[in-house]
């Protein structure tokens, strides 16, 4: 199976060479006034990328031959580069949905082992048991009694299959197509089952709320929390190793293993979650939310608080005198020391200073213009000249401009 999925990396690899060398050769042409018929072809569909592949193996790849490797493979992996063709290309005319996809990148070893099989090649001969083309028989783990029984009575049918290798195990799965009219009827919810309504959250998965009036929480697992002592361990045994070694090798694979562990652990509760709400709840309302933009935006620090706000205040009247908000001492006609000057007698700056002895009047007052704030808010001027300029933009959430009242 390893030698399958090289090849099929070996065949995406080659398919992405052929398209690039002829889309450059292509542009040339376009450039030197070629026109029309006479311009190089790009091979863009599969069936164009299995005839290159099937001119040139035998030249450039002899051991595919030696080898007796399965030709379903690279046809399967022919159709698969074409697919990001044509998804990069409907992407950049903005007939695709979805995000932008860009052009189809080289496949390396460490993106994973994985190869398929077109129709019904590989398909399970007995409920342990898959035969796959060029490989053999191959014994499975998980029983699969429910494929192997509908597919002898015909109310299933194999599309295609997947193999591929993660944290040292092979997986197989089949795209299927399948009647599922027993399933869906024995499975539909009830009649008299409430409606809910879903809210999705950060700190709780998700809340129910159901049309009688009841509320349920959902809380997710931590399974990577509960991981990380192991994960330490593991990763320091990884970097400890000599690399490309025997034991760099076992360490590769436990760190991968505990991965998986976290991914799978994840998978099971979305699944079991989203199974009992489709069994018990006769409608289902979930909301149109973000959840990726809130988990970047839930740790930012919160916003600085203006100069004069009561948190401000409280902060300034534990500074000594001439010292500046930043850490460390400012130095002699620095703005942070411009900033921090005092009213005389006292140790409060005179931004944070309140009471009688700073009333705004006509002859000291200048009004601050915020961007977070949509009124101006008066401030007093400290009691010495100052240069407007070394007050522009020196606050948070200020323009750089002071705009000064009559």
């Amino acid at each position: 199976m390893g030698r399958h999925a090289g090849l099929s990396r070996v065949v995406e690899n080659f398919c992405l060479e052929t398209v690039r060398k002829r889309w450059s050769q292509r542009k040339a042409e376009e450039s030197y006034g070629i026109t029309g018929d006479d311009l190089t072809k790009v091979p863009w569909s599969a069936p164009a990328l299995e005839k290159e592949w099937r001119a040139a193996h035998a030249e450039r790849f002899p051991w595919f031959d030696e080898n007796k490797l399965s030709s379903r493979v690279p046809k399967e992996a022919c159709r698969m580069r074409a697919a990001g063709f044509a998804n990069y290309l409907k992407s950049r005319q903005g007939t695709r949905k979805g995000p932008r996809v860009g052009f189809p990148s080289w496949r390396k070893r460490k993106h994973g082992s994985r190869f398929r099989y077109d129709a019904d090649r590989a398909k399970p001969v007995a409920p342990r048991t898959v035969r796959l083309p060029a490989i053999g028989d191959v014994a499975v783990c998980e029983d699969m009694y429910w494929l192997t029984s509908r597919i002898a009575t015909g109310q299933a049918r194999i599309l295609a299959a997947t193999i591929r290798e993660q944290a040292g195990r092979w997986w197989i799965s089949f795209q299927i197509e399948v009647d599922r009219d027993d399933t869906n009827q024995r499975h539909q919810a009830d009649t008299e089952a409430p409606a809910c309504g879903i809210d999705l959250g950060l700190k709780t998965f998700a809340v129910i709320r159901n049309d009688d009036g009841s509320r349920e929480e959902i809380h997710a697992p931590k399974p990577l929390k509960a991981a990380q002592r192991a994960l330490r361990r593991a990763n320091r045994k990884l970097a400890r190793a000599v690399e490309n070694s025997n034991n760099w090798a076992k360490a590769r694979r436990r760190v991968a293993a505990l991965h998986l562990r976290v991914a799978d652990r994840r998978r099971d509760f979305l699944h079991k979650a989203t199974t009992r709400l489709t069994r018990t709840k006769s409608a289902i309302a979930v909301e149109t939310l973000n959840v990726n933009g809130m988990v970047k935006t839930a740790g930012l620090p919160a916003p600085s608080p203006m100069p004069g706000s009561a948190s401000s205040s409280a902060s300034s009247a534990t500074r000594p005198t001439g010292t500046a908000r930043t850490s460390g001492r400012p130095t002699a006609g620095s703005p942070a020391r411009r900033r921090a000057g005092t009213a005389a007698g006292s140790t409060v700056p005179w931004f944070s200073r309140t009471g009688p002895e700073c009333v705004p009047d006509a002859a000291c007052c200048t009004t601050v213009t915020t961007t977070q704030q949509a009124t101006s808010s008066p401030r007093c001027s400290p009691p010495q000249a100052l240069d407007m300029r070394t007050l522009a933009g020196k606050f948070p959430g200020e323009e750089k401009r002071l705009v000064e009242t009559a």
